[in-house]
């Protein structure tokens, strides 16, 4: 009976003895587990550099599309607004409203007459550069949002795979050992979760960052949508009373 007792005394300053500080549990891992770490640690750091991109990017965007509507819903002249902003819009409804006064501007006479065909090639040819511009400028807000997405989804397994290679390693140390108290075990069986933690870490903020800006890059791209409409209904009005 004392004899257990001192065995269990033993094991329990063994165990303490051990220091499981994040970077201890860095230092003792197998080269494998240290690879997976460094991995998901630049992973989450790329993740939250990229998050903090695109919320401030939003911001900026929706502010410069506040800005360019005050000035467009104001009632001045589109010719003078699109000279005014030149061939450098700075936002992508601006860029969209460039788009269409370029090609609205490449038809040599502003007088379609009777020629229905005319008026329609005209307006399928303004709606067609709207688009094209639209799809370009959200394609350059949404970039690298698929590391986030790819982060979010296998973040989780590139660490449940260090996990499990610790593990491995924890019961081949068991086996050459043939000890199977707590001070064997104990480290590497902490390394290896450790692993699995900072593929949480990595994950979490990636996914639910990536469905936030995903929402909110929808939003604004029906906003550039709805503004490409009105403006093609006001040019529409315009070709219609220069008949």
């Amino acid at each position: 009976m004392e004899q257990s007792a001192v065995d269990a005394a033993t094991l329990a300053g063994s165990v303490a003895d051990l220091n499981f500080s994040v970077w201890s549990l860095f230092l003792r891992a197998d080269w494998v587990v240290k690879a997976v770490m460094i991995l998901l640690v630049m992973a989450s750091i790329w993740c939250w550099a990229i998050i903090f991109e695109k919320m401030m990017g939003l911001k900026r965007l929706n502010e410069g599309a506040d800005e360019f509507e005050a000035v467009f819903w104001s009632g001045g002249s589109l010719d003078q607004l699109y000279d005014r902003i030149g061939a450098q819009p700075r936002e992508p409804m601006s860029a969209v409203f460039v788009a269409a006064m370029r090609e609205w501007r490449r038809q040599p006479s502003r007088g379609f007459g009777a020629l229905d065909s005319a008026r329609a090639s005209m307006a399928e040819r303004i709606d067609r550069v709207m688009q094209i511009t639209l799809s370009r400028e959200m394609e350059r807000a949404e970039r690298n949002m698929t590391f986030l997405a790819t982060t979010g989804s296998t973040a989780p397994f590139i660490g449940l795979f260090g996990t499990v290679w610790g593990i491995m390693n924890s019961f081949q140390a068991i086996a050459l050992s043939k000890n199977t108290n707590l001070a064997v075990v104990a480290p590497g069986i902490a390394e290896a979760l450790f692993a699995t933690a900072l593929g949480l870490l990595a994950a979490i903020p990636a996914v639910v960052a990536f469905n936030k800006i995903s929402k909110d890059l929808d939003r604004y791209a029906g906003r550039l949508e709805s503004f490409a409409g009105e403006f093609s209904a006001i040019l529409s009005r315009e070709m219609e009373q220069t008949d």
